[in-house]
């Protein structure tokens, strides 16, 4: 049941208060406003109870704000404005690819005849978009070098453990027990979770003096019960492993696999595929790569491509073009089943196709070469300030460490980062990889101008300066901003699953 809320609260003439904070809505309640009016229809009332079963009634009152609408537009409105993003700024967060969505690929999406099509259509009413995610998928093998693939996995998560239950159909299959996962320690930290959910064990190897794979510590762990290994390349910590041919043949000479974390394989479109690498799964991250936004839980998409010998395992039923020139679904013969059971992203994947469609092959490449350039433009522009934890150049995100302002001046990583807000720029991922002190990764993206990334490092430059003159000011950063710091970890440790949690 909801009745409206008390009286008494605060005017909505005066939303702003002297220091700039943002009332609540509750505050700014007025008794008898609203927001909307719904026109009669002229049918009878009816009591509610004849309507709910009183079972499923709640006689509790339900406090609702009571605002007009144009001060409820404005509240939402000057919220949305304190938040960054990707279209107010650089953005330049190593490993998660916050690049610049084109408005091209949203005016796609948007068309009609794509977005008023219901996902429970039969085949024969949805042909467009069925022959759309086959020739995504053909792309997506085309620049990943691999067989087959399947648009199912809504995130990127969810694509690795499509690619670890696909592992497993694998080797199940052929009567082989296996029992364990190589996973390096700069992984990423989605990798050993997907691991235990596939039912395997992680082996954990480390990473070398440069920053790469341990070939010997490798060799070292390898037997008949490894499953396969989960590496990205470039790796977690901006670098190429240059030893991937003798990793992936050592890992098949033992009967493993190889999947490919796809979350930077923007660094190398067009340049060289994981497929030529010896990857036998794939997994691609269409927001990292393919300029798609964000999932944020959804609407994500982390498409899967295999080599041939996994196809017959993968999702299903799966968009193919049938022999009789037509378009419809079709389960593969040892599918693992359905890992979604809607495409409900399916804008996404429009948004990804129309970006390698306006692209082309050259283009796709020269979206790898820039971020490469850019990314070791601001690794040598910030070499005097922040040194790159590997001496050696990077590819399309560099690790600096902040060590220097830890030792020196008792400023770390995290305040380096928040006093970067306060110049105009979203901070870089900080602390990761965890095999780095004091971590920043930056990762510009091929879509940030020169003066943009020349910008940005004189403002890391003016916060060194302040580091060791002033590093109270650094330490307590933000202050310019509404909210300043926060328990980053207390959402996550006092969880409150209930529905009046907002009230709490």
């Amino acid at each position: 049941m909801v009745t409206k809320a008390q009286p008494g609260g605060r005017a909505s003439s005066a939303p702003l208060l002297g220091n700039g904070t943002e009332p609540t809505i509750f505050e700014m309640s007025v008794a008898g406003r609203t927001a909307y009016q719904l026109r009669s229809t002229h049918v009878p009332a009816t009591p509610l109870h004849d309507l709910v079963p009183a079972a499923h009634l709640n006689e509790q009152v339900v406090p609702l704000a009571e605002v007009s609408e144009r001060d409820l537009v404005a509240h939402f409105t000057r919220l949305s404005h304190r938040q960054f993003a990707v279209d107010l700024g650089a953005y330049p967060l190593g490993s998660c690819t916050m690049k610049y969505n084109p408005k091209f690929c949203d005016a796609v999406a948007a068309d009609p005849g794509l977005n008023s099509v219901h996902p429970g259509a039969p085949a024969a009413l949805t042909q467009g978009w069925i022959r759309l995610m086959v020739d995504l998928e053909e792309k997506l093998c085309e620049v990943t070098g691999m067989a087959a693939a399947t648009l199912q996995p809504a995130a990127g998560a969810a694509g690795e453990l499509t690619g670890l239950l696909l592992m497993r159909a694998y080797h199940e299959a052929r009567g082989d027990v296996r029992k364990r996962i190589i996973i390096p320690d700069s992984a990423h930290g989605t990798n050993p979770a997907s691991v235990t959910l596939g039912g395997y064990e992680v082996t954990t190897i480390p990473s070398d003096d440069r920053g790469l794979v341990d070939l010997e510590a490798l060799k070292s762990v390898l037997g008949p019960d490894v499953a396969g290994i989960m590496l990205t390349n470039p790796n977690t910590v901006g670098l190429f492993e240059e030893e991937i041919t003798e990793i992936a043949a050592a890992v098949h000479d033992v009967g493993g696999l190889l999947y490919y974390d796809g979350a930077n394989l923007n660094a190398i479109l067009g340049v060289v595929r994981p497929g030529d690498m010896g990857f036998d799964i794939v997994h691609m991250n269409l927001h990292k790569t393919f300029a798609t936004p964000h999932g944020g839980g959804g609407p994500g998409a982390g498409p899967v491509a295999v080599a041939a010998r996994l196809a017959e395992y993968l999702p299903g039923p799966k968009a193919t073009k049938l022999a009789d020139g037509t378009y419809g679904w079709v389960k593969p013969a040892s599918s693992i089943g359905r890992v979604h059971g809607w495409h409900g992203n399916a804008m996404v994947l429009a948004r990804a196709l129309a970006y390698i469609d306006v692209h082309g092959g050259d283009g796709l490449t020269r979206v790898a070469q820039h971020a490469v350039l850019n990314a070791n433009w601001l690794r040598q522009r910030l070499s005097a300030v922040l040194p790159a934890a590997y001496d050696r150049p990077c590819m399309h995100e560099c690790v600096l460490t902040a060590s220097g302002f830890k030792h020196d001046h008792s400023v770390k990583a995290l305040d380096l980062a928040k006093r970067l807000m306060e110049k105009g720029f979203h901070a870089p991922t900080v602390y990761f990889p965890l095999i780095v002190d004091e971590a920043l990764m930056f990762e510009p993206t091929e879509t940030e101008s020169l003066q943009t990334l020349e910008a940005m490092a004189q403002a890391l430059e003016e916060i060194a300066i302040e580091a060791a003159t002033t590093p109270d000011l650094v330490r307590n950063a933000p202050t310019a901003t509404p909210v300043s710091r926060v328990d980053e970890a207390r959402a996550a440790r006092q969880l409150i699953p209930t529905e009046d949690a907002a009230q709490r």
